[in-house]
């Protein structure tokens, strides 16, 4: 079984990972990459107090310059198109589950969600609404704020990969529950969940608090595998009793 997968690519660690496997109960997928293409493409820009959306796209690029994460590089794409250049970024800051912040002409920018802005006490009520609309189209929505001012926002979407229906719709035909875990929010996994008959949705998890929900499925006696991109999610793969990571 083993010397098989190897010929479509599946390398197979040991001989009980692949014994156990027949034994799952659960499985976690991770949403970026895993349900969906990990390959956002901006889909909003919304500014506030009649500023310019190319001025709050440029600060957002600024900002996600030094990222690797697959958001950034959908803002940045955004900013090459639009022929933006791009600011200096001094002392640069990922906050791990939030956003990004940095100092832009010494003024504080940050790009997040809103546990990021609660964090530096900045209003987003003008934006509220507009936020839960496009999370509910399946978009990613990020707020840009500057000097503790809101700004606007920036909404990225992912498409679903062509093929994740089929795949969860098989794991239901041999009795096996889906579970999505994802850090992005509540309202956007869950419109992604449903687009593709996910049946549980845990969102607005930390990177490090994956392992945590994973071993609290198993803790109700299931046994579960993880799918993930195994970079934010090496914690919760490892964790599970069967750990898939997607190479591509």
């Amino acid at each position: 079984g083993v010397g098989k997968a190897a010929e479509y690519g599946i390398l197979i660690r040991n001989g009980e990972a692949l014994q156990q496997a027949g034994n799952i109960t659960t499985v976690v997928l991770d949403k970026t990459g895993t349900v969906t293409e990990g390959k956002p493409a901006v889909t909003t820009i919304e500014s506030v107090r009649g500023l310019d959306e190319n001025e709050v796209l440029l600060i957002a690029a600024s900002l996600e310059a030094g990222s690797e994460h697959p958001l950034a590089q959908a803002v940045l794409n955004a900013a090459t198109e639009k022929q933006l250049a791009l600011g200096n970024v001094e002392n640069f800051k990922a906050v791990s589950g939030q956003g990004v912040t940095g100092e832009i002409n010494n003024q504080l920018t940050m790009l997040g969600n809103i546990k990021l802005m609660q964090s530096e006490s900045i209003d987003v009520s003008s934006l509220k609404s507009r936020v839960s609309e496009l999370a509910k189209l399946g978009q990613t929505p990020m707020y840009v704020a500057r000097d503790k001012q809101l700004m606007g926002l920036i909404a990225v979407a992912d498409p679903v990969k062509q093929d994740s229906k089929l795949a969860i719709e098989r794991l239901h035909n041999i009795g096996i529950k889906v579970v999505m875990l994802t850090g992005d929010n509540k309202h956007t996994a869950a419109a992604v969940a449903k687009q593709v008959n996910i049946d549980e949705v845990i969102a607005e998890v930390m990177p490090q608090d994956k392992a945590d929900k994973v071993a609290s499925l198993q803790q109700g006696n299931e046994v579960v595998a993880m799918v993930g991109d195994g970079i934010n999610d090496a914690p919760a793969l490892a964790r599970a009793d069967v750990g898939f990571a997607i190479g591509s």
